[in-house]
Formats: C-alpha cells, structure tokens, sequence
C-alpha cells in the first residue's frame, strides 16, 4: 500500500501517515523500482493501534515506549496502566479547571448582557473584559506560568 492507501483504509489523512512515519511509529519499506514508501497490513493495524492509543490520550513520545515494548516481546501492559494511573489525576483536575473556566465565562456573558459596546478611547480597550474583577496575585501567577 502506498501512503494514500494506508491513509483511506484507517480514515485518516496522508499527512498523519507521514507524521507518524517521521516520528518512527510506522516503519515502512520502501519500493525498490520507484522509492516509494509501501505498507503492509502490519502497518494499517498498527495506525489502528496508535489511533486507538490517541483516544486515551497517549502521546506519541508514550505511544513509541508502548510499541519499542511489544516490538521486544514484552506486555507493553503494566506501562500502558501506569501511564493511565499516573495521568488520571491530572485530568481530573484539568476538568475541574475547565469547569470553572466555563462558570467564568457564563458568570461574564450574564453580567455583559445589558452592557453597551465601547470604542477604545485610550484609556479603556473592551469594557466588557475590563469590567471584570482583576485576578488574584495568585491566579496571575497561574496565567503567567501557562503562557
């Protein structure tokens, strides 16, 4: 199979075919009349297994341990449950952030809905943000780092 074809068969694009490649996870011959890369049915499963990976939120640094394991003969299991373990708290609290983000945002839609649009007049921007309460040092902070 040539890229295009690997990339119909998993429904994905031939650029994610290509990125993949380039980051090691598929490993194709190549064909010895033209040059071009050719995938075999190893390979379409194994982007089944990454796209599969992908939805669990596995990267693709954690995707080539997952596979460097089964490619040694070794359960790339005990990992794979490790990496969940270890990544679900960190979720959980990125969910409870972006909850209270969405209470933010609906708290500010609320208070702007009677409010009238301005002009910047070189003191003032967007009123509507700038009507808001400034953040704690603390949440500064916390922006400041994520940026």
């Amino acid at each position: 199979m040539k890229v295009s074809d690997l990339a119909r068969a998993a429904g994905v694009t031939a650029e994610t075919v290509r990125h993949y490649t380039r980051e090691g996870l598929l490993a194709p011959t190549r064909d010895p009349h033209n040059g071009y890369q050719r995938f075999g049915e190893q390979d379409r499963e194994r982007l089944a297994f990454i796209q599969r990976a992908r939805t669990l939120g596995f990267g693709i640094k954690e995707i080539r341990d997952i596979l460097a394991h089964a490619d040694h003969g070794d359960s790339p299991c005990p990992l794979v449950r490790d990496l969940l373990a270890s990544r679900l708290p960190e979720i959980r609290t990125r969910i409870r952030e972006l909850e209270a983000l969405a209470a933010r945002m609906e708290e500010a839609l609320d208070a702007w809905a009677e409010m009238p649009d301005g002009t910047p007049d070189g003191h003032s921007l967007c009123r509507l943000i700038e009507s808001l309460p400034a953040p704690s040092t603390d949440a500064a902070a916390t922006a400041k780092e994520e940026a």
